[in-house]
């Protein structure tokens, strides 16, 4: 299935939390848009395998995502490595995304920045005719996506462009009610962690305002480019 973006976290829950509502945003205008989990998420203190696959499954019935994949690399081991990178290579390969979203490289959770350098150098490789992938069992043409953008997680960045994402916002925070063993659970036995916190996920909101209020708009989600974005009339960028 061709698509126009793919949206690739480390974790089941990376992309709720940091781009979400532009996920949504941009199915509503009719663009396909898919979800690539590098990991299950069997590393984090509460949940499980089974739970978080469970809970990403609800996330994307929500979010209006019915292309959700798992590459099934191992968290807390995310390895740049070409046999990893090929894997990277393969999926965008078979669906030819436009856009790439993906991790910024300066970030607290090591597999986060790791997920940076996959996808960066997957995102180069991919274009190189002389990188062979196969799927099923047919070799794939090479083929590298227009552009990439980093999202925030974590760390904060000076954001290139802030997406506005007012009239969606409410569904982004359902997606990350559906993972209720990692956010916050009253009822939850399980350790807490910073991410189970209360303070968490309104910080989320906080900051998703706060980048809002740059924009005189409720809500934004902010992203970073390492190239100029050029545009034919400067109202082309004008809300």
């Amino acid at each position: 299935m061709k698509l126009d973006v793919l949206a690739i976290g480390a974790h089941p829950d990376d992309i709720e939390l940091s781009c979400s509502a532009t996920v949504v945003k941009l199915i509503n205008q009719g663009k396909s848009v898919g979800i690539l989990d590098l990991t299950d998420g069997e590393l984090g203190t509460r949940g499980s395998r089974s739970i978080r696959l469970k809970e990403a499954t609800e996330a994307s019935s929500i979010l209006g995502v019915t292309n959700r994949i798992r590459l099934g690399l191992h968290d807390g081991n995310i390895e740049v490595t070409q046999v990893n990178i090929k894997k990277v290579i393969q999926v965008i390969r078979h669906h030819q995304p436009t856009v790439l979203l993906f991790p910024h490289w300066l970030e607290r959770h090591p597999d986060h920045e790791h997920a940076h350098r996959l996808c960066r150098e997957a995102w180069f490789y991919s274009g190189l005719e002389k990188i062979p992938t196969t799927y099923r069992g047919k070799r794939q043409p090479p083929f590298r996506p227009k552009k990439y953008f980093h999202f925030m997680q974590k760390y904060e960045f000076h954001p290139t462009f802030i997406v506005d994402v007012s009239d969606v916002y409410a569904i982004k925070q359902r997606s990350l009610e559906a993972f209720s063993s990692q956010f916050y659970n009253p009822n939850s036995k399980e350790r807490e962690t910073i991410l189970s916190s209360k303070l968490f996920l309104e910080s989320i909101y906080a900051r998703d305002r706060h980048f809002g209020s740059l924009m005189n708009v409720e809500y934004g989600e902010p992203y970073y480019s390492v190239e100029p974005l050029g545009f034919n009339t400067f109202f082309d960028i004008m809300m």
